[in-house]
């Protein structure tokens, strides 16, 4: 995300949108290259709100960060088209949606540039790390170049064809036992795909007659590495779970902008000179961050009940899951 926003020119003076529902390394990635994250809703579909991404444009806002949560795909169609009638960048943070798609386009391939994470916690892992996805020329030399400390003028002909002067960068490149790894566990993503899909299919049928089911902006597409139940209330919600199977959304913290401590009190460096809350070219651009800035994000997250979904889940396991709730 870093490299993707610092090679769309990305900093003092930009703003950038980023959905209520979200980690907080999003935001974060924003206020690293120095620019200002501003946090629009989030619709049942758990992904931003592409009409709330309209209302939150200003004549500074510089790029859009859809996140495909959950593994769920955001509407990107509506969303690039926003961008497109703004003249905005399309960063997409498809960190939790490797392999996933919406209508039939792989997500991370719709925007300006997208990003895949493949720590322990994504659907398939080397470890740690990640990758940046781009069609466009310039923007794959800049990334180039950031993501790598400049290093590739000195090693190999990685700069054969490159245009852009070189500059200071960070140091992202990864390493060859991960990326050994990593390329291992690309042949698995299919099957387990597969096998997700089959699973949820299975526990959805069994609770729909009870429950409404979210099934996404794009049920085929979806990862299914999750399924949830939207409940009528806040208190419905807390009753359901109470069975012991699955957590409150809203209770996720870290995946919450109410609980970005960092960001709702505006410390974005421990060096204050450092801080983008307080450059001087973002002074005039600075949202009031306050917890009830999305009241319609708080009130779907504080009703959506998450239920993991395990590849290798067998029709016993997820019976047992499924009698749990519907016995509640």
């Amino acid at each position: 995300l870093l490299s993707a926003l610092t090679a769309a020119g990305i900093g003092p003076g930009d703003q950038v949108i980023v959905p209520a529902y979200t980690y907080i390394a999003s935001a974060m990635a924003v206020v690293s290259v120095g620019a200002i994250p501003v946090i629009a809703e989030i619709d049942e579909s758990l992904t931003i709100d592409p009409i709330d991404v309209e209302k939150k444009i200003t004549k500074h806002t510089k790029a859009v960060m859809p996140v495909h949560m959950l593994g769920m795909p955001c509407k990107m169609d509506a969303i690039c088209d926003v961008a497109s009638k703004h003249g905005i960048k399309v960063i997409e943070d498809a960190c939790q949606a490797m392999g996933g798609d919406y209508k039939g386009k792989k997500l991370g391939t719709w925007g300006d540039a997208g990003a895949y994470s493949y720590n322990y916690f994504k659907i398939i892992s080397a470890g740690e790390g990640g990758a940046l996805v781009t069609n466009d020329k310039d923007l794959y030399q800049k990334a180039l170049i950031y993501h790598d400390s400049s290093a590739v003028c000195f090693f190999g002909n990685q700069l054969e064809g490159v245009t852009v002067p070189p500059f200071c960068g960070n140091e992202y490149r990864t390493n060859e036992i991960s990326s050994a790894i990593l390329r291992e566990q690309l042949k698995k993503i299919e099957g387990i795909k597969k096998d997700l899909k089959k699973a949820k299919k299975y526990l959805a049928e069994k609770l729909s007659a009870k429950y409404k089911i979210n099934m996404t902006n794009d049920p085929e597409g979806n990862l299914a590495m999750h399924l949830q139940i939207i409940a009528p209330t806040a208190e419905e919600a807390c009753n359901i779970i109470s069975c012991g199977v699955g957590g409150i959304l809203v209770r996720s913290r870290r995946h919450v902008y109410t609980d970005w401590e960092a960001i709702m009190q505006k410390r974005g460096h421990l060096n204050p000179l450092m801080d983008p809350f307080k450059f001087e070219a973002n002074r005039d651009i600075i949202p009031e961050y306050t917890h009830d800035m999305c009241p319609k994000s708080l009130d779907i997250l504080s009703r959506a009940i998450n239920i993991p979904i395990n590849p290798d889940a067998t029709e016993e396991a997820l019976d047992a899951i499924a009698e749990k709730l519907l016995n509640v």
